[in-house]
């Protein structure tokens, strides 16, 4: 976001999921855009999203990419919004015509977080524990390394896994670092 526009709109609508993490996400691209255009109105179009909705399936079954922007698609292709703000990861590889990938803002950590409420790291879990993760990346190389672990999906916003970890149902879950901060 380094190049000025002359004219800017006087208003500008941004969609956006409406968990913590993709409000957040879109509030620091609002703030950056109100820095550089303070005459411009800037507010946040909050979503929810097929991916939001669809909690009891893995997202390699349901179809990853594109789970999460659909909606969001559909508020730019309507005008109710001007742009939106995704997590990269969401993003599928082929835009549908008409669209841009217009900005890229600077990567939040990209660290793997272990959370646990009652072990140190991976390797003191017990044979059989449960660890949960939405990620298959994660997946496959949690079983590649602790092949006596039980790893489960877990899907839900940041707030909800951290839930089903204090319920009990998982003995670790590994997520994103930037959705802790």
């Amino acid at each position: 976001m380094s190049q000025v526009v002359i004219n800017p709109p006087s208003r500008l609508v941004i969609a956006s999921r409406e968990s913590a993490l993709a409000m957040w996400q879109a509030q620091h691209i609002r703030d950056r855009l109100r820095a550089l255009y303070p005459q411009t109105e800037v507010s946040i179009l909050g979503m929810t999203t097929q991916g939001d909705q669809i909690l009891d399936v893995t997202l390699s079954k349901i179809g990853g990419k594109g789970l999460f922007v659909k909606e969001l698609e559909t508020a730019l292709e309507d005008g109710r919004a001007d742009l939106a703000v995704h997590s990269l990861k969401d993003v599928p590889m082929n835009l549908p015509d008409g669209f841009v990938l217009a900005a890229i803002g600077e990567r939040e950590d990209p660290l793997d977080a272990f959370v646990s409420n009652h072990f140190e790291n991976l390797a003191a879990l017990p044979p059989g524990s449960v660890v949960g993760t939405s990620s298959l990346r994660r997946e496959s190389q949690l079983r590649a390394r602790f092949p006596h672990l039980d790893i489960q999906p877990l899907r839900g916003n940041v707030q909800t896994r951290l839930r089903k970890l204090d319920e009990g149902l998982y003995a670790a879950i590994i997520l994103a670092a930037a959705g802790l901060k």
